[in-house]
């Protein structure tokens, strides 16, 4: 495999899969299943030697395993843990504020892959420490996303980093996995009451561009549930994505824009090469739109995918540069990100640090990504070609903001890409969005990116950011953060 969202797309294979909406069963008003719950109460009454766990009687297969885990950066409380889906087991990290953990914002983040950890996020990119040689373990990060938010990282789906499953169980479809994740949150706020109606961020790059959608949709949708239930309901506040896969086709049309134009950099592909993949775009595009998503035909849509691949994947593989950074060329492999993330593989497999965390022995060994489980949603089920659009178009007409961010020299998961979905996204505030220009915004009086917004929806590009951007830009990301959170505009 060459890298991570090519081969969710590599391997669809010929099973069809069947969209469905998650629904909830709302319990009688008079319904009884809050009335003997005692919620846990504060975070700071939780063992660091042992795991408490928490259930509540609205979710009866699922339980949270908690634990204080002080690392990273000894300023802030930290946790650990894992939500229990009866065979099933996701591992997650909990960081608090910097500034005020009584008032903050939630995050929720997650990496993409498919089931890349979102231990790469917390010690490579965002978090409050950074991983950069396994022996001497965790740095202070100064520009970490908690220096003002909560902050949950999660490994998921099951398969991912330490998340693991008893009996060989695994979900397949995002659908599957949000269910997951809106049960999860559910439990913890019912439990650790000070979140109760804080804003709700759900963040998170590359393939999250397909999950984060499904799963705030399921969160906001799952509510009356739990106003039914005598739970509070969650502030699903905003949905920010990073070099978001959320629309296949889109992707794809990025791939020749960002090597045979100068979209970012100068046109970096032969003038040959890019003359006979023009001549292929038309073919590609309308291919996918017919097989992937006016209906989806899975050999068809495969076949449709293998032929876009071939035609503008390889030949920008066969150039040696790196496919989350065009402007640089990628030594020894095809993944440049595989020399970044070696520490954190190697520290995380430390068997101190995972005594630490509360790491399940049968779990023992960390790998950055579970390409089993990739397999599983690109191959089995084809899950990334169903895309999110008209989920982030749902959230949009209820009032949730959205911000779809991206790195300049990402490839894999282009600015062009990504401006262009938002630009045709059907919703009512389309016209308003796309009459908008594109201007710059700035961070310490020097442009950091362009941007566009109206209303709810907000995209903008960060200069000289890769995939990561969060890792090759972090005072820009989090200033954009920052500026989000506050309903500020960029």
């Amino acid at each position: 495999m060459v890298f991570r969202v090519a081969s969710a797309l590599l391997g669809l294979l010929a099973v069809p899969v069947l969209a469905y909406q998650t629904a909830f069963t709302v319990p009688p008003v008079s319904s009884p299943l809050n009335a003997s719950f005692t919620p846990l109460g504060a975070l700071n009454v939780l063992s660091a030697t042992k795991f408490t766990t928490l259930v509540h009687p609205a979710f009866p297969n699922y339980g949270v395993r908690v634990k204080k885990s002080n690392f990273c950066d000894g300023t802030i409380a930290s946790y650990t843990g894992y939500i229990d889906i009866e065979a099933r087991h996701l591992f997650f990290y909990f960081f608090e504020s910097r500034s005020d953990p009584e008032t903050d914002d939630v995050i929720f983040w997650t990496n993409g892959g498919p089931a890349c950890s979102s231990a790469i996020g917390l010690f490579m990119e965002l978090g409050p420490c950074r991983i950069r040689d396994a022996d001497e373990g965790p740095v202070y990060h100064a520009e970490s996303w908690n220096s003002n938010a909560n902050i949950f990282f999660v490994d998921q789906p099951i398969g991912a980093g330490f998340s693991y499953a008893d009996y060989g169980e695994y979900v397949s479809t995002t659908e599957e996995a949000a269910k997951d994740m809106a049960a999860f949150v559910a439990i913890f706020f019912a439990h650790f009451t000070k979140f109760q109606g804080r804003p709700f961020h759900l963040s998170g790059e590359s393939y999250a561009g397909r999950l984060l959608p499904v799963y705030a949709a399921t969160i906001y949708d799952q509510n009356p549930y739990l106003v039914a239930a005598g739970l509070a309901p969650i502030n699903v506040s905003s949905v920010m994505i990073g070099n978001g896969m959320t629309d296949a086709p889109k992707t794809v049309a990025g791939w020749y824009e960002m090597q045979c134009t100068p979209a970012s950099t100068m046109p970096v592909q032969s003038i040959e090469n890019c003359v006979d993949m023009k001549k292929k775009l038309p073919r590609c595009m309308k291919w996918l739109k017919e097989s992937c998503q006016d209906i989806f035909d899975s050999i068809n849509c495969a076949a449709a995918m293998g032929f876009c691949m071939q035609s503008f994947i390889y030949p920008y593989i066969l150039l040696g540069r790196d496919p989350y950074d065009i402007s640089r060329l990628c030594p020894g492999s095809p993944d440049c990100s595989d020399v970044l993330e070696a520490p954190i593989v190697e520290y995380l497999n430390r068997a101190d640090i995972q005594s630490m965390l509360g790491v399940d022995p049968s779990r023992s060994t960390f790998a950055a990504c579970a390409y089993d489980v990739v397999d599983a949603f690109g191959g089995l089920q084809g899950d990334v070609m169903h895309g999110s659009t008209e989920y982030v178009a749902g959230l949009l007409e209820r009032g949730v903001r959205v911000l779809i961010y991206a790195g300049s020299y990402d490839y894999i998961c282009s600015w062009v890409s990504n401006e262009a979905w938002t630009l045709e996204l059907e919703w009512s505030g389309h016209d308003e969005f796309a009459g908008q220009p594109l201007r710059a915004w700035v961070v310490d009086g020097e442009r950091a990116g362009l941007t566009r917004s109206a209303g709810p929806l907000t995209f903008a590009t960060i200069d000289g950011g890769g995939h990561m951007a969060p890792y090759e830009r972090p005072k820009q990301s989090l200033e954009m953060v920052q500026r989000w959170l506050a309903y500020e505009e960029l």
